[in-house]
């Protein structure tokens, strides 16, 4: 049987990198392609060479592995080495190539994702384009933008939910909050992924280089209704982007006036 699984565990690595290939080959059938949703995003292409950089390094790793564990299952079949088995001590060179070598490549990733990680998450835009509030909550998206004072807690804030609106090719900054549990705001698109913590505001931001409609959606299981947590995020020009903020604004205070007109109305006459 020594030989039998030999082939089987060979089979791991060839039909690991086969998977690999056929998932990145973008003309291959709709079914099978399941590798990364276009890239919008300024910044997105440094994450996508980061990830593509890790998945060679780690790759190598599981192919050498794969196919050193079928040769030795090959090589030591039980039927064909009648000999005892004999124990060894051991070399204390290979342990330490086999230390050194996963030491010095952990180090090399460390260094080398340093800038992606600044950018993605420390260096913060001071030229945002436009400044929005995103809160999760079980289980939808609200957001709200500052109006024309460019404040937020103010009377003219604008409120809106499931749709995030934002203007191309400029920096997005938004502040990331939950109402409740732990939700994930996640951007396939953006190539942008940030818990929402309760408590906390987490500063996140994207540079959008594409006019459309793609996915937002929780990547944290929050509750029961997980599933239907989902949005979408609207990436318009700069001139549509005013004139929709424009037409929120007007319907809300519409309403707004309705709301106190009718309250008014109910009161009883002195």
């Amino acid at each position: 049987m020594g030989k039998f699984w030999s082939f089987v565990f060979f089979l791991v690595p060839v039909l690991g990198v086969g998977l690999f290939v056929v998932a990145m080959n973008f003309h291959s059938l709709p079914l099978l392609n399941h590798w990364f949703p276009e890239d919008v995003s300024a910044s997105g292409h440094v994450i996508d060479q980061l990830f593509m950089t890790i998945l060679v390094l780690t790759g190598v790793v599981f192919v050498a592995t794969e196919v050193c564990l079928a040769f030795f299952l090959w090589r030591y079949d039980a039927k064909a080495n009648r000999d005892p088995v004999r124990y060894m001590h051991g070399s204390h060179t290979l342990e330490v190539v086999w230390t050194v070598l996963p030491a010095a490549t952990l180090f090399f990733i460390a260094i080398y994702q340093m800038n992606a990680w600044a950018d993605a998450k420390i260096r913060q835009p001071k030229d945002a384009g436009v400044i929005v509030e995103v809160r999760g909550r079980q289980f939808e998206w609200r957001f709200r933008y500052p109006g024309p004072d460019g404040k937020f807690n103010t009377p003219d804030d604008i409120h809106w939910d499931t749709d995030l609106h934002v203007p191309v090719d400029e920096e997005v900054l938004v502040h990331l909050k939950s109402e409740d549990v732990l939700h994930s705001f996640f951007l396939p698109n953006m190539r942008v992924k940030q818990d929402a913590v309760p408590g906390m505001m987490i500063p996140v931001w994207f540079r959008p280089t594409k006019i459309g409609s793609w996915d937002l959606v929780c990547a944290e299981l929050c509750g029961w209704g997980h599933y239907k947590m989902r949005g979408r995020i609207t990436v318009q020009s700069r001139a549509d982007f005013d004139a929709w903020l424009v037409e929120i604004a007007n319907k809300q205070h519409a309403t707004q006036a309705d709301a106190t007109a009718t309250a008014d109305a109910a009161k009883p006459a002195k």
